[in-house]
């Protein structure tokens, strides 16, 4: 079976939602909803990112289940980060890569990461920014893999956490 990816419907943004909190409460080493309540609220209400003009939500379906999500940013101004991210222009970003547990291995992560760099590209960004933790090492190496490379300048500190930058020229 394959997967899809879209542009979320209103209708789905709960359910990415919980996706989201699901993924990210079971990173080993990553603050835990009780750490971080404001982040978690974040993640529960992703939908609400998506009333900034420039930002899209997407979804990776395997038929009709969401298995993935991911924050596409068409305007750095709006990414919403700690550091310098926010002041970089020409550039595009996303953030809050979410994949289910049972799609681990499908390469949904790749397909989402793909689908953020095509539509920079189609706006002629010239760069994508992303950030990542220590957490996340399964998505750091897929970025890597994908032409990612290591931006200290855009690394920052939230809430204690260690917050690593990642620019790709496009």
């Amino acid at each position: 079976m394959s997967v899809t990816v879209s542009q979320a419907q209103p209708k789905d943004h709960t359910t990415i939602g919980k996706l989201m909190v699901e993924v990210y409460s079971n990173l080993k080493g990553f603050p835990s909803p009780k750490e971080q309540p404001k982040y978690y609220d974040t993640l529960g209400n992703i939908g609400e990112f998506t009333k900034k003009e420039s930002v899209e939500l997407l979804v990776a379906k395997k038929e009709d289940e969401i298995v993935g999500a991911v924050v596409y940013i068409g305007d750095m101004k709006d990414y919403g980060s700690g550091g310098i991210a926010t002041q970089q222009k020409d550039a595009a970003g996303f953030r809050l890569l979410a994949v289910s547990q049972k799609a681990r291995g499908l390469g949904v992560g790749r397909l989402l990461s793909m689908a953020c760099i095509e539509k920079a590209k189609e706006s002629g960004l010239k760069e994508m920014i992303i950030h990542t933790t220590e957490s996340m090492k399964v998505a750091w190496d897929m970025y890597e893999r994908i032409g990612f490379q290591r931006s200290e300048d855009l690394d920052f500190e939230q809430s204690g956490l260690p917050v690593f930058g990642f620019r790709l020229g496009l």
